[in-house]
C-alpha cells in the first residue's frame, strides 16, 4: 500500500493555517498550484459530504467525493477521498501542531492499493507537494491573523497563478 506524507512548517499561527486549509472560499487559492479545485459543500463537520471539483482531464472526471470523518478544530481534519466511481475510499489527514515559530502542518493520504494506487500516490504526491510548498505559503502571506484575506489579496493571488 502506498501513501503520501508531507510535513511543512509555516511561520503562521494554527488559527491562520487552519482557516487557509478549511475555509471553502480560501481553498481554491492554494489548490490552484495543482490545477485548482473548489471544495463544494465543504464544512469541517464530521459527517459532512463534499466534493473537490476541478477541471476534468483525460481519465479523470474532475470530481473527488469526500466525507469528513473527524475534526478537532485547529488540530485535525480527517476525510475520505474517492477519485473515481466505484473506487475504495482512501483517507486524508491534515494535522496541525503549534511550534515556537508557527505551525507544523502534516498532510497524510493513505489507502492507495495496487500498481494503480502506487502511480496515483506518486502523481498526487507531486501535486500536493507543490500546493503545500508554493500555494499555501502564498495564501498565508495574504491573510491577516484571523485568517481573513487582506485588501486586494484576491487580485494578487489570482495574478500569481
Amino acid at each position: 500500500m502506498s501513501e503520501i506524507h508531507i510535513v511543512r512548517n509555516y511561520p503562521h499561527s494554527p488559527v491562520k493555517v487552519w482557516r487557509a486549509m478549511t475555509d471553502p472560499d480560501l481553498i481554491p487559492y492554494w489548490t490552484s498550484t495543482g490545477k485548482g479545485a473548489r471544495a463544494e459543500g465543504f464544512e469541517p463537520v464530521a459527517g459532512n459530504r463534499f466534493q473537490f471539483v476541478a477541471k476534468p482531464m483525460p481519465g479523470w472526471r474532475g470530481i473527488v467525493d469526500c466525507e469528513v470523518l473527524e475534526v478537532r478544530e485547529r488540530e485535525l481534519l480527517h476525510y475520505t477521498w474517492i477519485g473515481a466511481e466505484g473506487e475504495t475510499p482512501s483517507h486524508v489527514r491534515y494535522r496541525l501542531e503549534p511550534t515556537a515559530g508557527g505551525t507544523r502542518f502534516t498532510y497524510h493520504h493513505t489507502g492507495f492499493a495496487g500498481i494503480g494506487g502506487f502511480a496515483m500516490a506518486k502523481l498526487l504526491g507531486a501535486v500536493r507537494t507543490k500546493m503545500l510548498t508554493v500555494g499555501v505559503p502564498a495564501l498565508l502571506t495574504e491573510l491577516d491573523e484571523t485568517g481573513a484575506l487582506l485588501p486586494d489579496a484576491a487580485l494578487r493571488l489570482t495574478r500569481s497563478r
